[in-house]
């Protein structure tokens, strides 16, 4: 479960000593600095951030990972980086980076993107600065405090027994496909938008939801809550503005689907061994639905 993190410990303040391990996240428009040994990426983890050209770069505390403190370092794009390492999209590593890593790494693009982009508070224009012991952003002139901006979203795998209807975003390319989802509108409960958002796509009612779990996606700051949905009628109709197309996909024959990572590819996941558990060996769709 993606709501489960042993190891990581979040942080915004490093301790006076720093003593161990410390990983780098080093980020620039994106990507992320590693090193592929055995086809697996690895991040600098030498203690000093010299070794890395970095000490002219301000670097942002994020807490610890299995007890190594972990920095996140902006840097510019014509950085060069250190023999061994390039730069990757993070994205294109969700799958690669375990779990914990990956969740350190999307806290990194986050952290980063927030401190440049909020630079200036939003109330009167003037510069801001870090706060002195929280991850924030403070006015030198008003004193209003900018947090970190979280998204939050569903994302839903609609079941009609053995069969889950996946659709393909218009920015999707052909033959690949996922759940829905949506953010979630001011004073609306999660669980409401997963009934407009999945009604708003695709036409379709539910009924029961089951909530699964949770995920921080920074691309570019959401914050995922998982559920599986079960169909209670309608036909789908693609409302071709974000949804180009929907099916209907039985557990044995799914198409291409989001990477494992991703809470997306969980939903799947776990409703597909449900299947072959015999959960829904019994259950029959609606015909309306096809």
């Amino acid at each position: 479960m993606q709501n489960d993190m042993p190891g990581v410990e979040i942080l915004s303040q490093p301790p006076k000593r720093l003593e161990g391990e410390v990983l780098w996240f080093v980020m620039c428009e994106g990507e992320l600095m590693v090193r592929f040994l055995q086809e697996r990426p690895w991040l600098p983890s030498h203690h000093s951030a010299e070794a890395y050209g970095l000490a002219s770069f301000e670097s942002i505390y994020m807490g610890r990972l299995e007890g190594r403190h972990c920095f996140a370092v902006p840097v510019e794009k014509d950085f060069v980086p250190p023999s061994g390492y390039e730069f990757v999209s993070l994205r294109s590593l969700f799958g690669q980076l375990d779990l914990q890593m990956a969740a350190m790494a999307g806290r990194a693009s986050q952290l980063i993107s927030w401190r440049l982009n909020h630079q200036f508070c939003s109330r009167c224009g003037a510069q801001a600065s870090p706060h002195v012991s929280d991850s924030a952003m403070v006015c030198e002139a008003c004193g209003y405090t900018q947090y970190p901006r979280i998204s939050p979203c569903i994302i839903t795998l609609v079941i009609r027994g053995e069969e889950a209807l996946l659709a393909r975003n218009v920015k999707f390319p052909e033959g690949f496909f996922s759940c829905l989802a949506g953010f979630i509108e001011a004073g609306e409960s999660a669980e409401q938008a997963v009934h407009r958002e999945v009604y708003e796509e695709v036409s379709v009612r539910l009924g029961e939801l089951t909530y699964y779990g949770s995920q921080s996606w920074p691309f570019p700051h959401a914050l995922m809550f998982g559920f599986h949905s079960e169909y209670a009628g309608g036909k789908i109709r693609e409302d071709q503005e974000e949804i180009a197309e929907a099916k209907w996909f039985h557990y044995k024959n799914l198409p291409q689907v989001p990477r494992p990572g991703s809470i997306a590819r969980e939903l799947i996941e776990a409703w597909v061994k449900d299947c072959k558990a015999g959960r829904y060996k019994n259950k029959k769709g609606d015909n309306d639905g096809i």
